[in-house]
């Protein structure tokens, strides 16, 4: 891998920012004034950039977003406000993803014998219908101030749930109440000013997140069981996916190389898995869950998965 893989594009990454955000508000207050299927109409172009927003805060929790430490949180910040979640608590859980992919602690798309089949296959087709985004929200907030009830017996006995709460530090769980402050700030101020509509923005908010949440495991559906390259690479889907993905369909480049940007990853195509076709990985997921072909590898250690550290 060549050195000039790791440099980051800040200012790119800044306008992307700033645009995707502006343009997911725009839409917001737009459909706020629409009925009916007008709705359609910018819940479409919403639901694409919702995809754009997770790619850019996914670089913030790498500190890949900018090289700049502060002003890489900041941004990651914005993008949490339209998603909307706290960037700091997904940063926090996503180094908990890559330290554990393809554990028994993310084995969603297996199971072994003595597992509850019926609740293995509702928590496979929640994601794929769209109800893992349900969660994300009042995660945030549950992290931020209820944490105590997150490490409590009935999430430490969930395989899934067990260590996903377990790094946050004093410093981040403060981060994450000021970004859940921020949010309520922005949302009371555009739903008192009649800007936003409860109504419409819903609908957006349901639209881009089954959008997202129906694509979350399709890079790792059926792939080996390793932790570094437990990942597929994906062919985009359509041309323009390329874009709204930001590379992010270049999934086992990035968890052999989490640091490197995503304006690099399509150059590290020669030294991975070549991509295979998105469609029919996608509709494979749909036939549900499979017996598990053997035992998961152990997480790794927790270290840093991203630049730099948390400011108090």
């Amino acid at each position: 891998m060549q050195a000039e893989a790791t440099v980051i594009p800040g200012r790119l990454n800044t306008v992307l920012v700033l645009a995707v955000c502006a343009l997911q508000l725009g839409l917001l207050i737009c459909a706020s004034h629409l009925h009916g299927w007008w709705l359609l109409a910018p819940g479409v172009p919403f639901a694409l950039l919702f995809l754009t927003n997770y790619a850019l805060m996914h670089e913030a929790s790498h500190g890949s977003l900018h090289a700049d430490p502060r002003r890489n949180r900041l941004l990651g910040s914005v993008t949490g406000l339209t998603f909307p979640t706290s960037a700091t608590m997904m940063r926090v859980t996503h180094a908990v993803h890559h330290r554990c992919n393809r554990t028994d602690h993310e084995m969603f798309d297996c199971y072994y014998p003595g597992d509850r089949v019926w609740l293995k296959r509702a928590q496979w087709y929640s994601i794929l219908t769209g109800l893992f985004y349900v969660i994300i929200p009042p995660g945030a907030f549950a992290v931020g101030f209820l944490r105590p009830l997150l490490l409590s017996g009935p999430f430490k006995r969930a395989r899934s749930a067990a260590v996903l709460f377990d790094d946050f530090t004093a410093a981040e769980r403060r981060l994450v109440r000021r970004e859940c402050a921020a949010l309520v700030a922005l949302y009371v101020l555009l739903f008192a000013s009649g800007a936003l509509s409860p109504g419409p923005v819903l609908l957006l908010f349901a639209l881009g997140g089954c959008h997202w949440s129906t694509r979350q495991y399709v890079t790792h559906a059926w792939s080996r069981r390793e932790v570094m390259t437990g990942a597929h690479n994906l062919t985009p889907g359509a041309p323009l996916m390329r874009w709204i993905l930001l590379n992010g369909h270049w999934d086992q480049a990035h968890h052999r190389w989490p640091m490197v940007p995503w304006i690099h990853l399509p150059g590290l195509a020669a030294e991975c898995a070549a991509p295979i076709p998105f469609w029919p990985q996608y509709l494979s997921q749909w036939t549900g869950p499979r017996p598990a072909a053997g035992p998961g590898p152990a997480a790794l250690p927790n270290v840093e998965w991203r630049r730099e550290g948390v400011a108090t």
